[in-house]
């Protein structure tokens, strides 16, 4: 069973930075994406950026890029979310997902499409506040 452990949530101010962290284990499946999502109150899932194991190949929404940027760490199995110069309407709860699959193709289409179709397996979220 795949499990996701996101941690790194918090108060920030606006302008500030903070790192998410998201440990995956339990792959069953040579080839995985984990992406980072995020829900307002009051708003519907927002998807920011995913990644893939086997080559790092990354999809990340327009509307954070250039502020937000995912990463991993193959040998931790843990995938990191960099978010800096955080807005107030960044406020949110932030998952982690992922989807696992026998090739790399699957994996980096899952990847692309995982912004409009979301992932298989969810963690429970961490909350970031952006406020002064």
């Amino acid at each position: 069973q795949v499990q996701l452990v996101e941690s790194g949530g918090g108060l920030v101010q606006p302008g500030g930075s903070l790192r998410l962290s998201c440990a995956a284990s339990g792959f069953t499946r040579e080839y995985y994406t984990i992406g980072w999502f995020r829900q307002a109150p009051g708003k519907g899932r927002e998807g920011l950026s995913c990644i893939t194991s086997s080559d790092g190949k990354t999809s990340t929404a327009e509307s954070v890029k250039g502020r937000f940027s995912i990463s991993r760490d193959n040998a931790n199995n843990t995938v990191y979310l960099q978010m800096n110069s955080l807005k107030p309407e960044d406020t949110a709860t932030y998952y982690c997902a992922a989807a696992q699959a026998r090739t790399a193709a699957t994996v980096q289409a899952r990847c692309v499409m995982s912004r409009d179709l979301g992932l298989d397996y969810w963690g429970k979220g961490t909350v970031v506040t952006v406020s002064s």
